[in-house]
């Protein structure tokens, strides 16, 4: 069996980058938690909230690794001396990653109610027309 690759593709020039971050995205195996939202909060932005009840801004970290938002979460063990009759809220760890398109860049975050909120910006793209000049071989 063959895999197809954008490169078996005549008309997609350069586009080995884009199969790279599919690839990348498809290995990341984040499971469901902590849960998110991604919202368009205009043309050009976004916002990624995630559920994060019972961790603090300092149990909490955002980095920016080879166009990569990385989200981790590590809570310290504040239940010693404490006996849980039912222990149902999560308090695990957590590592949640988004795979960012060029141009994209990170602006603030935001703890409220329990919600990290993590805004984006994407530089609107410029229009480029582009005037070859043929000369004579």
């Amino acid at each position: 069996m063959t895999k197809l690759t954008l490169a078996s593709y005549p008309h997609l020039l350069g586009f080995e980058q884009l199969e790279r971050v599919l690839e990348r995205s498809a290995k990341t195996g984040n499971e469901g938690y902590p849960p998110f939202n991604i919202e368009q909060t205009s043309e050009f932005s976004y916002r990624i909230t995630l559920a994060v009840a019972g961790f603090a801004e300092q149990d909490l970290s955002i980095t920016v690794e080879d166009r990569q938002l990385v989200i981790r979460g590590r809570q310290k063990d504040d239940g010693e001396g404490r006996v849980f009759l039912h222990r149902g809220i999560a308090g695990r760890q957590f590592q949640r990653s988004f795979v960012l398109a060029d141009g994209v860049e990170v602006g603030e975050a935001i703890m409220e109610n329990g919600l990290l909120h993590v805004d984006l910006t994407r530089a609107e793209p410029e229009k480029v027309v582009q005037t070859i000049s043929i000369r004579k071989g």
